[in-house]
Parts: structure tokens; sequence; C-alpha cells
């Protein structure tokens, strides 16, 4: 169990500190007043005070964090005004986060997921720039008998240059794109001798096993892919391409994810393979044994979702107080308390079974149903 638990505490505090530093930083920056920065929730286990009296601590329960303004429950309590006013005096007001300009309020929430996106990028900006990026071309050494790639038309040697309009720069990027697909049939461009070629195949679900042992329904077409003139071209970027190649790779990540949750919404992906806490601990702890390299590139992946995941306008989440600011807004004032608790108790309901199927998922994948 430690191999998985170490590891996973590891990507945990990284990312949600990270997360919860995008909401600080932009609350310092406007003046607001923070007591509480935390780590996990629950008991304290070990916290110290800075200079400015914001109390920084680590608590029991490792799945989230938060930050506590200045004479308010949370970034996301919506205290009632009159109140505020009656109960802090002028100097005290200053520190308020719910007093503060609408902008600013903007910033702040959405200074999390801000911080997340920008973690994604920095690291693989590092990976790209210090150990470099693959630009192998992907050309199809053997169309296997009767596969969808043999119906579909596609042959040996054929090049792949995009996959449902992706650019595919390198061989290791053709798995990455059939298995994030989520239409019926995947649209390959290939090059044919001089001729481009666009080919509509439709691929077969199978059940497999990912490159960690985890039990998956895998999308397979049939091919097996070789390097062009068996020459493999891996390269160290410059920071302008390195910049370029790791925000192209955070753009991927976040449409494929939105295009994978609307397809789920719509019923036409497999849910099976949404997973919750235990499933991140069981394969961060898989990936942290193929070394460092592998696990800080699937803390980069995490921290994506969780930034992505926190814009989404569910009450309870970051993405829920913009819509609300949204709504102040356009109305010109905020929604009254008892419309906001009813937002709540509805995000509240969301978030209470988005949690219950991914655990039932985690503990279906751990084989304790079947």
């Amino acid at each position: 169990m430690l191999t998985y638990i170490i590891p996973f505490l590891i990507l945990i505090l990284v990312v949600v500190f990270i997360h919860e530093y995008g909401h600080y930083y932009f609350a310092r920056k406007y003046g607001v007043g923070v007591t509480d920065f935390s780590i996990g929730f629950g008991k304290e286990l070990f916290g110290w005070n800075d200079k400015s009296g914001t109390r920084w601590k680590i608590c029991a329960i490792p799945l989230g964090g938060y930050v506590k303004f200045f004479g308010d429950r949370n970034v996301y309590s919506q205290s009632d005004h009159k109140e505020i006013l009656e109960k802090y005096n002028e100097e005290e007001r200053e520190k308020l986060f719910i007093l503060k300009p609408l902008y600013q309020r903007v910033l702040i929430v959405f200074g999390g997921p801000l911080a997340n996106f920008l973690l994604a990028l920095v690291i693989f900006f590092s990976i790209y720039t210090f150990v470099g990026k693959d630009f192998t071309p992907a050309v199809i050494n053997e169309v296997q008998k009767d596969s969808p790639a043999m119906m579909g038309g596609l042959k040996n040697q054929d090049i792949i240059l995009e996959i449902d309009e992706n650019e595919v720069k390198s061989i290791m990027e053709v798995s990455k794109f059939i298995t994030m697909s989520t239409g019926d049939f995947i649209d390959f461009k290939v090059k044919r001798s001089y001729d481009e070629l666009i080919l509509k195949i439709k691929p077969n679900i199978v059940e497999g096993e990912d490159g960690l042992g985890n039990k998956i329904n895998k999308r397979m077409v049939g091919i097996k892919l070789g390097a062009y003139n068996n020459e493999v071209n891996h390269v160290k970027l410059g920071p302008a391409q390195a910049l370029y190649h790791a925000a192209n790779e955070v753009y991927y990540v976040s449409t494929a994810s939105l295009k994978y949750i609307g397809g789920m919404i719509l019923g036409k992906v497999d849910t099976s393979q949404l997973g919750g806490p235990i499933r991140i601990a069981k394969i961060s702890g898989q990936v942290a044994t193929f070394g460092v390299l592998a696990f800080i590139s699937m803390m980069a992946y995490i921290s994506i979702s969780l930034g992505l995941i926190n814009l989404f306008p569910i009450p309870m989440l970051d993405g829920g107080h913009l819509m609300f600011y949204a709504f102040e807004k356009v109305l010109g004032r905020p929604l009254s308390q008892k419309t906001q608790e009813g937002f709540f108790r509805i995000g509240m309901i969301l978030l209470l079974s988005l949690m219950f199927f991914t655990t039932f998922n985690d503990l279906k994948d751990l084989g304790l149903f079947s």
C-alpha cells in the first residue's frame, strides 16, 4: 500500500498546493486578508504562522484544500453585506473578500485553476527543454488481417499525418489520439506515395490492459507502427519551441477531456474508465515505478484535470462562483442569498453523485464488485 500512498500524497500535495496558492496569490495581491492556507481537511496535523498572520497547515484528509479569508468562511462564502458593514470597522473592511470589486473577486477565484494550467505548462516546458520531445514520423508497418484498419483502407507504409484533425508529430502520439477519440469513426489522414488521403476507421472496443496492467476498454484499429526510415528523431527544444509545444499539449488535453465529458453526458463514451482518488492513488504508484519523468508527466495531466473540473459551472466549484459573478455582472447585483443557497444544494447533489459513481468504479477496478 505504501507504494501507492506515498506517490499519491506527493502528487496531491503538489497539485492542491499550487491550486490553492493561485487563490492565495491574487488574494494577497488585492489586499484580502488570509487567515488559513490548508492542504487537506479535518484535524490539523502540523502547521505554522507567517508574519502576516496566515496559518499554513497540513490536515488529516489529503483530498483537497482551501484558503480562508479574514472575516469569511472561505473564498466561496456569500455573506450578507449589511451584516458585514455593521460587524467590521473601515480598516478591517479593506481586507474582506466579499467587498472587493467584481473583477478582483473573479481573478481570486480563477487564480486556482489558472495555477494548475501554469503548473502543467511549466512541467511540459521543462521536459521538452531538458529531456526533449519525440518527432519521429509514424509509419504503418503492418495492417492486421480483417481489422478495422484494413476494412477502412489503411495500408502498409502509409505515413500517418493526422488523427481526427490532430497533427501527428510523433509516433508516440498515435496511441494517444486513438485512445482520446470519442466518435464512432476515427479520421486518419495519411500520406501514401505522393497522395494525401482521409480514411474513416471504425475502431473495435475490446477488453485489454494499459501499460500498467490495469483493465481498460481499448479502442483498437489493428495497425503496427514503426519509425520512418527506421530513424528515431528525439530532440531538445529551444525555449520558444518548448513553450509552443507545452501550450499545445495543455490545450489538447483540455479539449480532449471536454469532448470525453460531453460524450459521457450524451451516453456515447465508456464511463467505466472514470475514476476517483483510489484509482489515482493506484495509477500514481504504478507510474512512479517508471521514474521521476513519468511521474511528473502524470502530475501535469492531473493538474490540468483539476483546473478544468474546477471551472465547471457547478456551485461549490470555482466555476460555479464565476457563474454567480457573471449573473452579478449582467444583473448589476448579486443573486439573492436564497437563490445562491438553492444552487449550492444542487451543486452538492451533483458532486456527491459524481463521488459515488467514481468510487464505485474504483472499487470495481479493485475487484470488489463484478
